[in-house]
């Protein structure tokens, strides 16, 4: 199945902000719930490890992914981990209540560009459910710009393109409905657009389907760190494992 870059509505800058945290709130909440990424805990010890770092600065965190449960796993081995949420649309709701959580969690509130991440932000790199989001080109200058500032770091997808996926992806809706009282920070708003206004359910479903039909291929993810740039500074893993009934696809490089 090739690749297909359709729009997800999350991505689109004229898209209201609150629908898309409450978008992005409900994947928080499934991946924390479900501890969907508890296979790849060995990964990110291996990628602090190997680069003597115990920061994590998570790139696209929307409303901040997994990383609650993966913080408290974490914290075992490394004790001292410091962890920086940020986005270029900051749900700035979603990285409070995450901050209350866990006093070892902060969030910057401005913008910020995972192809271009400020110089002073240091650490091992992070994104969790959104290389997708970015066409082939912008992929790539993800991955540069982190071998140009020398730091670490380590994707994941939990979706790939497959029937399974996507077949997966097309009951979403029913999840939503289902999960939503639970969420938190509680929102009324929520609520009215999500049962009154199904608006929330309707989104989610697309943007589930698309991001099935725009995730980078182990293969495709190995093209991308071909045509970097001193690419050779870097180890790379590249690969797929899994999680529960699905599967996790994953890329982590770290400085030799």
């Amino acid at each position: 199945m090739a690749r297909i870059h359709l729009f997800e509505f999350e991505d689109l800058p004229w898209f209201p902000s609150f629908l898309r945290n409450y978008g992005t709130d409900f994947l928080q909440f499934l991946a924390n719930k479900t501890k969907m990424y508890e296979p790849v805990i060995p990964l990110l010890q291996k990628g602090l490890q190997n680069s003597c770092t115990a920061q994590i600065v998570d790139l696209a965190s929307g409303g901040s992914g997994g990383l609650l449960w993966l913080n408290q796993e974490l914290k075992k081995t490394y004790p001292l981990l410091k962890i920086l949420l940020t986005d270029y649309f900051p749900n700035t709701d979603a990285f409070d209540y995450t901050k209350k959580q866990a006093e070892n969690i902060d969030y910057l509130a401005e913008p910020v560009d995972a192809r271009d991440v400020p110089e002073k932000l240091k650490g091992l790199r992070t994104q969790f459910l959104s290389l997708h989001h970015f066409t082939p080109s912008d992929a790539q200058r993800i991955l540069q710009n982190a071998v140009d500032a020398q730091q670490p770091i380590a994707i994941f997808e939990a979706q790939e393109r497959s029937f399974r996926s996507i077949l997966a992806m097309f009951f979403s809706p029913i999840t939503v409905l289902l999960t939503t009282p639970m969420i938190r920070p509680f929102k009324l708003g929520r609520i009215l657009y999500t049962y009154l206004i199904p608006i929330v359910p309707l989104f989610v479903w697309w943007d589930g389907m698309v991001s099935c039909l725009r995730t980078y291929s182990v293969k495709e993810m190995q093209h991308l760190v071909n045509q970097l740039n001193k690419k050779d500074s870097f180890a790379w893993d590249i690969g797929k494992m899994k999680s529960g009934p699905g599967v996790i696809l994953y890329l982590l490089g770290t400085k030799k």
